[in-house]
């Protein structure tokens, strides 16, 4: 008895260009950026549940005092755009396999470009500029953390 498989559904020709294999390059990128996150995920919970008072511990103090070190804003950092960026190429890849008009995937496409890109700068912004005792004022003191010292 002989089976025959179909021929994978293909909704739109790809032409083979020359320069770089962007297809290839995103592969490696999800095998690369993968195994990166998992380090950097496991370190992220090992540090806030294990050695701390677990979930209890991390409140606004916490965040602000990890976030006072260099060290752990580009640790941060570093795990929001790999795991942005890492998870908008998944949903690329699943978005050229599924949607079948080309208009579809390019509008699905650019929009998980916009999301991946304004949540990567919003995030990089919270992570470099957070300032857990900002300026305020006199009648508004009673508002920041009791650690902050008096302005």
């Amino acid at each position: 008895m002989m089976t025959t498989i179909e021929a994978p559904r293909s909704p739109y020709a790809r032409t083979p260009r020359r320069g770089v294999n962007w297809e290839k390059a995103g592969w490696v990128y999800m095998r690369v950026s993968g195994v990166i996150l998992v380090v950097l995920i496991l370190g992220h919970l090992f540090v806030n549940m294990v050695l701390g008072e677990g979930v209890k511990g991390i409140d606004f103090a916490f965040v602000a005092g990890k976030w006072a070190s260099p060290f752990w804003q580009v640790w941060d950092v570093t795990m929001l755009w790999l795991a942005l960026i890492h998870g908008a190429n998944g949903m690329r890849t699943i978005v050229n396999d599924y949607a079948t008009t080309r208009g579809m995937r390019g509008t699905l496409k650019t929009l998980i470009g916009v999301s991946a890109v304004s949540l990567i700068i919003l995030g990089t912004l919270v992570a470099t500029t957070f300032d857990p005792c900002p300026q305020v004022p006199a009648d508004q003191l009673n508002l920041l953390p009791s650690f902050c010292p008096p302005q």
